[in-house]
């Protein structure tokens, strides 16, 4: 449940910011986030999230379509509120996870759709499957960051996954297949 849309972000901001050359961004782990949710057995909605993740955009300003992101996180940084779901979630029953595994997402494609927003598809990787996702992607802002003095930008996508296709689809569809991911994060322009 992993997937950056940064990219798209700074798809937007080409039509705001005026880069010559293709310019490398990353993300802020302090102030990045996934959130995904599920339906529980019709009686709630359960959550987790990924932070402090890493990950990086290359900008290209002239051809954006061109630009691309990619992000990585350890399965096993995922939070969940309650130990006991934690280790649920990382048993045999869902994940059966390794402090080596990881979630990825590296963007194939940036389809430009609006003044401030983009579609990013890319390729996700979870639990040892590889399905082609589309992040809805929003730019929130671009510009100096008012602290750091630096170029930033923060960003927010939305998708929905279906556990089933990655090998996670125990107990559906009592517990919702269809899993909803809502992205926010911030990307600095890299030293």
């Amino acid at each position: 449940m992993k997937t950056p849309l940064l990219a798209a972000g700074f798809a937007v901001a080409a039509a705001t910011a005026a880069f010559a050359e293709p310019e490398k961004y990353v993300l802020d782990p302090s102030h990045s986030q996934i959130v995904f949710s599920y339906n529980h057995l019709g009686y709630s909605t359960g959550y987790g999230m990924f932070s402090g993740f890493e990950g990086e955009i290359m900008f290209d300003a002239e051809e954006p379509a061109n630009s691309s992101v990619t992000v990585s996180m350890p399965v096993m940084s995922m939070l969940t509120g309650w130990e006991g779901r934690f280790d649920h979630f990382m048993s045999d029953d869902f994940f059966g996870a390794t402090e080596d595994e990881m979630v990825t997402f590296t963007s194939t494609s940036i389809e430009v759709t609006g003044e401030d927003t983009a579609l990013i598809t890319g390729d996700l990787t979870l639990n040892g499957v590889t399905k082609e996702v589309v992040l809805d992607a929003k730019l929130n802002q671009a510009g100096d960051h008012p602290m750091e003095g630096k170029p930033w930008a923060g960003f927010s996508a939305t998708t929905t996954l279906v556990r089933s296709d990655y090998n996670v689809g125990a107990f559906a569809p009592y517990v919702s297949d269809e899993v909803a991911v809502e992205i926010s994060l911030e990307a600095m322009k890299a030293e």
